[in-house]
């Protein structure tokens, strides 16, 4: 059986603009096309880990709208459960509007809308039914995600937080959780440490885990790879050369197989070796949802990387 898998978190549209650059302050530059593309940081993670085999349920809030009932109807194509996916008729579904330049950098402006909705009862309604692991992100109210943590570790179940979008996160809130992974512009949100270097990558994975109590760190350094922190275990991971086309939901891909590969196995130092591929074969293609890979994909890309 594989893992059952409750992501807890947002979902978007996203509206993708493709730039040959972003334009300066006061500028006016043509783009080159747009596309409306399902995303949000946790359906994304929740499409990345049924693609790769997982049983999925997401537990979140939409508007009632028709970018809503898209979003869901995509969730349910790739085999998420959207029992606890609630349709709130106080606000829009969230908006993501995403400039990609050439050369695949992006930037994100998230206008949340009815992910700020998510509470403590959305939660107690999702963890009814049994699961393996947790994902949650911090597109919901933060106060919801504390209660996350508290509920889980009341109930033993892991619990592995994408510690994104960037912001000065109170890290003693989560006091024994699993695991916490930022990129490298939260991990200098939470510790004010610039993760240019390996020194440096090293002193800000040690500072979340002092603080946060957390079983394993574990950043996500993009072009660099990772660094896994915990359990006495200090290890870089480079990343596979890849042709980097569009770095969306890059991370998303890593955070869905980073958890299903743990607790398939157990081991922390595989799962951060799994994640890597999925977040560099991510990066290859154009979106968010259309970037997430197979587990076919994935074992063909492991498979021509060895």
């Amino acid at each position: 059986m594989k893992p059952r898998i409750l992501v807890v978190g947002s979902l978007n549209m996203d509206l993708r603009l493709s730039l040959t650059r972003m334009p300066a302050a006061g500028e006016t530059c043509l783009g080159r096309d747009y596309a409306y593309i399902p995303g949000g940081k946790g359906a994304n993670q929740a499409v990345a880990a049924a693609r790769l085999g997982g049983q999925v349920f997401f537990c979140g809030r939409r508007g009632e709208d028709c970018n809503g009932r898209i979003l869901e109807e995509g969730l349910r194509a790739e085999g998420v459960d959207t029992a606890c996916l609630t349709a709130d008729p106080a606000a829009p579904t969230g908006l993501a509007v995403i400039p990609v330049e050439e050369g695949g950098q992006n930037r994100i402006i998230v206008l949340p809308g009815a992910n700020m909705r998510v509470e403590e009862a959305d939660l107690r309604d999702a963890l009814w039914q049994p699961c393996d692991g947790v994902i949650c992100q911090l597109e919901i109210p933060l106060e919801t995600v504390f209660a996350l943590h508290a509920m889980t570790r009341e109930r033993g179940i892991p619990l592995i937080v994408d510690a994104g979008p960037a912001m000065s996160l109170p890290l003693d809130r989560l006091r024994g959780v699993e695991v916490i992974s930022p990129n490298e512009t939260e991990t200098q949100a939470m510790t004010g440490l610039s993760v240019g270097d390996d020194r440096s990558a090293l002193e800000a994975a040690q500072r979340i885990q002092s603080r946060a109590q957390a079983r394993f760190v574990v950043l996500k350094l993009g072009g660099r790879g990772a660094l896994l922190y915990g359990e006495g275990v200090e290890r870089f991971y480079p990343a596979y050369p890849v042709q980097a086309v569009d770095t969306t939901a890059a991370g998303d891909a890593f955070t869905a197989a980073l958890t299903l590969r743990y607790l398939e196995t157990g081991d922390m130092e595989t799962a951060v070796e799994w994640a890597g591929l999925a977040g560099a074969l991510a990066v290859t293609k154009e979106g968010a949802q259309p970037s997430l890979p197979t587990s076919a994909e994935l074992e063909a890309f492991r498979r021509s990387k060895v």
